[in-house]
């Protein structure tokens, strides 16, 4: 979706209407969008989204007819700005009632005004009221919030304070070009500020974001962006020399690149059923001067992509509920449904079982998530081994867990991951 509004609270509107209310994902229609202002409306207005529907509830004496949500959208925009942003509150008023103008809707003009003006007179009593409900004062959806309390008891309230911190941004080395030493001191003699990612060999952590065309030799494919726990990934698969290796659900191709960078003269198929999503894969790999065999399929139709062909090892990166990235995603609060979440544990299933029969013996599937929830993970695992318990070995990856590795939001600047690594007997 291409926004060029003049109004940057305009466009912010118009693009919360269509993830809000008609079901479409963040990044892809923020796409075109290059002011920063519009992106950080978005996710926060998205991040936040509980607190504001709350406030909303209270503020609004009926919901605004559903040709008119973009307009309910500007209010919200205009909320984050004052409550978040710390906006001088005449202007956060003044310029989201402007904005109305590229809505074409001056009828809502005092609506607007009313709505903003009556949450400043009011705001501690109204923060008092919605501190009071779980979802507003935790940021989270009713029903995730007791999905995630159930499954981690002793930590859920970390888990939701991380997910709704803002994501740092995380630098994978191509260390075929060079160490990770060798790439920190090029970032020093830049002023730019960074640390090593501790437990991921390959992972720099930027004390602030930047563009990604001031990182030294980038076009030249020296670094990647790129989630720590998502390196570790390609770390855990531990690939060998002369390999033959499938990218399950490859897009948009970090994990490839970084398979591809972790060894020699690899065979590696890049597989994934999104044609759109599977370009920046190839690109990506163009970047880096990599080559994949890209293919769109369903992975689930093996006879595509691997007809007669066996895998020395496998990442399959399982369509999950993203639990675990919503710092960066924080449109999967408002998009995720409950019911999601046994569709895609049957999916995850039937993805093990389709390619566990094209895995070599003595090789090794990695199975990954950025989920959560055990449903998606440790119960998956569970199951599977259940079923292949004759010829199944869950390797160990750390000392925590038997059959695999929950990484959990803001732990060591990482996502939240799971990992199980499994090897085939011969």
């Amino acid at each position: 979706m291409s926004v060029k509004q003049s109004n940057p609270r305009t466009s912010a509107a118009k693009i919360l209407q269509s993830v809000i209310y008609k079901g479409e994902s963040l990044s892809p229609a923020l796409q075109d969008v290059d002011d920063p202002l519009v992106r950080d409306l978005c996710y926060g207005s998205l991040r936040w989204h509980e607190p504001l529907s709350a406030l909303l509830n209270e503020l609004l004496t009926k919901p605004l007819k559903k040709k008119d949500k973009d307009v309910e959208c500007l209010i919200r925009v205009g909320l984050y700005q004052i409550i978040y942003q710390k906006t001088p509150d005449h202007a956060a008023v003044g310029e989201t009632v402007s904005a109305l103008k590229g809505l074409k809707k001056p009828w809502a003009k005092k609506l607007v005004n009313a709505v903003l003006r009556n949450y400043l007179r009011g705001q501690e009593k109204l923060q008092k009221i919605i501190q009071s409900q779980y979802p507003a004062k935790f940021a989270f959806p009713q029903w995730l919030l007791d999905e995630i309390k159930q499954a981690w008891p002793e930590n859920w309230q970390a888990i939701l304070n991380a997910s709704n911190q803002r994501a740092p941004m995380t630098l994978r080395v191509n260390l075929a070009q060079q160490s990770r030493d060798e790439y920190l001191k090029k970032l020093q003699a830049l002023d730019i500020e960074a640390s090593k990612l501790e437990g991921v060999d390959t992972a720099i952590c930027l004390a602030k974001p930047c563009n990604v065309f001031d990182l030294p030799d980038f076009e030249q494919g020296a670094v990647s962006v790129q989630d720590g726990a998502a390196q570790l990934a390609s770390i855990l698969l531990d690939c060998k020399d002369g390999m033959c290796v499938l990218d399950a659900c490859a897009a948009p191709g970090g994990k490839t690149g970084h398979i591809l960078e972790s060894a020699k003269n690899l065979d590696v198929i890049a597989v994934d059923n999104s044609e759109t999503r599977l370009m920046r894969v190839t690109q990506n790999l163009q970047r880096l001067k990599l080559e994949a065999k890209v293919v769109v399929s369903d992975v689930l139709e093996t006879e595509n992509y691997a007809k007669d062909k066996l895998f020395d090892r496998i990442l399959l990166d399982a369509p999950c509920s993203a639990t675990g990235v919503i710092r960066r995603h924080p449109d999967i609060k408002v998009l995720r449904r409950q019911s999601d979440i046994a569709e895609l544990q049957q999916l995850q299933s039937k993805m093990l079982d389709v390619l566990w029969e094209k895995l070599e013996p003595e090789g090794i599937l990695l199975y990954a998530t950025c989920s959560i929830l055990p449903q998606e993970n440790e119960q998956q695992i569970r199951d599977f081994v259940k079923r292949h318990d004759d010829d199944v070995e869950v390797l160990p990856i750390d000392d925590t867990q038997d059959l695999g590795r929950q990484v959990f939001p803001g732990e060591k600047c990482m996502d939240g991951f799971y990992f199980s690594k499994l090897k085939k007997q011969a």
